[in-house]
C-alpha cells in the first residue's frame, strides 16, 4: 500500500483486499473501486506493460467492458484501473443459470470473440502481440504428461496426443485474440446473470483460431457448445467442436507437462485432468 498510497495520497487509508494470488503480479483491490497490480519479476513487468498497450487496442474495438490500465513507473512499477463489479463464474455457478442466461452470456462472449478477431493483425502486431506460448509436443505428452497420470487416464491421454499429433493446420488460420476466457477471468454478476466484463489480458496474442474457444470449457462444455452456436449465427463461421475438444485436452496435458517437477501445482493439474475427462 506504501507505493498507492505514494501516487495516491487520498487512498492512504482506504481499505484494501489482497486478491488471489496470480502467476505474474500481485493485485490489490484499493477501497472496493479500484485494482493495482504490482509485477513479481522483471519478465512480469514487461507482460504488464504488454497487457496495456494491447488493452488499448483491443478496448475501443469491443462492446465487452475490459480494463483501461494505467501504468506508473514510480516509485515502482505498478498499474490501476478501475474494478469491473463482478466475481468468477465457477462451473457450479454456470450449472444454477437458466438457459435464457447461458445463452445471454454465449451471446455476449461470441460478440466479444467476433469483434476481437476483427482486429487488423498489422495493427496488433504493431501494439506488441507476439504469438501464443506453444503447448507442449505430442512427443512430450506422452513422455511426460502420461506417466503421472493414474493407469484409467492413460489410454485417454494417448487418444489425446495422437489427435494432437495428426491434427492439421487450424482452418481459420492464426488471429489476434483473447486466449484466456475462461470463468477465474470474468466479473460476472450472478444476482442478475449476467456477464459484466472481462479482464487479464496479459496472454493475448497471435494463435489458432479454434485454441481461443478452449477456456470456456473450463466453466462447462455446454457453455462452449453454444459459443459455438451464436458464433455460427454471427459470423457464419461453423468451428470444428471435436476440434475444440481434442486441443482442450491438449491444454490440459500441456499443463501437466508444465508443472511435472512441481510439487505443489502437479497435484492440481492431475484434478483438473481427472475432472475433464469425468465430465466428458
Amino acid at each position: 500500500m506504501r507505493a498507492v498510497a505514494g501516487v495516491f495520497p487520498e487512498l492512504a487509508e482506504a481499505p484494501f483486499v489482497v486478491c488471489e494470488a496470480g502467476w505474474d503480479s500481485l493485485a490489490l483491490d484499493v477501497a472496493d473501486r479500484w485494482i493495482f497490480k504490482f509485477p513479481k519479476s522483471a519478465i512480469a513487468a514487461d507482460r504488464l506493460r504488454g497487457e496495456a498497450a494491447l488493452l488499448a487496442l483491443i478496448r475501443p474495438a469491443v462492446a465487452m467492458r475490459v480494463p483501461e490500465l494505467e501504468l506508473y513507473e514510480q516509485p515502482i512499477l505498478f498499474s490501476r484501473h478501475a474494478k469491473i463489479a463482478g466475481a468468477h463464474l465457477l462451473a457450479d455457478d454456470y450449472r444454477r443459470l437458466d438457459s435464457a442466461q447461458r445463452d445471454r452470456l454465449a451471446s455476449d462472449m461470441a460478440q466479444f470473440y467476433a469483434e476481437l478477431h476483427a482486429i487488423d493483425r498489422a495493427a496488433s502486431l504493431a501494439a506488441g502481440a507476439v504469438p501464443v506460448h506453444p503447448w507442449a509436443s505430442a512427443d512430450a505428452l506422452r513422455r511426460v504428461a502420461v506417466p503421472l497420470l493414474p493407469e484409467a487416464l492413460r489410454v485417454w491421454a494417448l487418444a489425446i496426443a495422437d489427435g494432437w499429433e495428426a491434427l492439421p493446420p487450424d482452418p481459420f488460420g492464426d488471429t489476434f485474440g483473447y486466449f484466456d476466457g475462461h470463468g477465474w477471468n470474468m466479473a460476472f454478476d450472478h444476482e442478475a446473470g449476467r456477464l459484466n466484463g472481462l479482464y487479464d489480458f496479459a496472454d493475448s496474442g497471435i494463435g489458432p483460431l479454434h485454441r481461443e474457444f478452449c477456456y470456456s470449457n473450463w466453466i462447462d462444455r455446454d457453455l462452449t457448445r453454444r459459443i459455438v452456436r451464436a458464433t455460427r449465427a454471427l459470423t457464419g463461421r461453423v468451428l470444428d467442436e471435436a476440434r475444440i475438444e481434442t486441443l482442450s485436452g491438449v491444454l490440459r496435458l500441456s499443463e501437466l507437462t508444465q508443472q511435472a517437477a512441481n510439487d505443489e501445482h502437479r497435484p492440481l493439474s492431475l484434478q483438473a485432468i481427472a475432472a475433464w475427462v469425468r465430465g466428458a
